[in-house]
């Protein structure tokens, strides 16, 4: 199962579909833009944002859409379950610049994690659950960062000219995917976790970002507009055999596969 954003229906709904892109239902269906969906490590749940309070906030619901109730106040979003489900990583812009917090899976204990002045955003945490990566432009452009779980350690793990962004770890915690428009536009690159040896796996004239690995590690999904609009895509974890899943003229993206 795979969960992803559409606008079909006018604004930003959550989705879910089947792994070959069948079965494709509304699980948000609500007037304000719901986005960013993320599974809990147990497949049950959904963690999204959602403006439905004037102002993005991380919300939660089960996996077939029902009980979505609010976690985190306006002015959060970008949510990452732990692997253990106990916790959820996020980003939130209280301090008047973006840091990364966690909290627990009930939306209290909430802690900041990082304190730089520059944005600190789109945290991932490791398969095994002792780091985090994440965003953050603290260097003059976005490049990709881990952590400990704790916030100790921090370190630059991609340092180049471009922007790197949005890290996904592989399911065994070896490697992480992000997307970084060093070639010239946006595209799917993979490196080791210690960002080591990295490749572009789309090498695509069109924009491609938000790689989300199969539970497996085998495959990534990922969003990409070379038919003209975002629609998504899935290839194998050497970036071969890219195929869409997704049709239409609404945008469709922002994949996150079930665990």
């Amino acid at each position: 199962m795979i969960t992803f954003v559409s606008k079909r229906d006018g604004n930003l709904e959550v989705y879910t579909m089947n792994a070959d892109g069948s079965g494709q239902i509304n699980l948000t269906n609500h007037l304000a833009d719901d986005w960013f969906p993320a599974w809990s490590s147990d497949g049950k749940r959904i963690a999204f944002v959602s403006e439905r309070d004037g102002a993005p906030a991380i919300y939660v619901m089960d996996a077939d859409g029902t009980d979505q109730a609010r976690l985190a106040p306006p002015g959060t979003g970008m949510p990452a379950w732990s692997p253990d489900g106990k916790c959820i990583a996020f980003a939130s812009f209280r301090d008047g610049n973006a840091e990364i917090y966690v909290m627990n899976a009930d939306g209290s204990g909430q802690m900041r994690l990082t304190d730089d002045p520059a944005d600190d955003t789109l945290p991932a945490w490791s398969p095994d659950g002792a780091r985090i990566a994440f965003t953050s432009n603290r260097g003059g452009n976005n490049e990709i960062y881990v952590m400990n779980a704790d916030g100790s350690d921090q370190a630059r793990l991609t340092d180049d000219p471009a922007d790197d962004g949005f890290p996904r770890w592989s399911p065994d915690n070896a490697r992480i995917a992000f997307m970084s428009d060093r070639s010239g536009n946006y595209e799917i690159h993979v490196m080791n976790a210690d960002g080591s040896e990295e490749m572009d796996l789309t090498n695509n004239a069109a924009y491609d970002a938000w790689p989300a690995w199969t539970p497996d590690g085998m495959r990534m999904a990922f969003n990409s507009d070379r038919d003209g609009h975002f629609e998504i895509y899935v290839m194998r974890a050497d970036g071969s055999g890219q195929t869409r899943l997704t049709e239409g003229q609404a945008e469709n993206f922002s994949p996150a596969w079930q665990p």
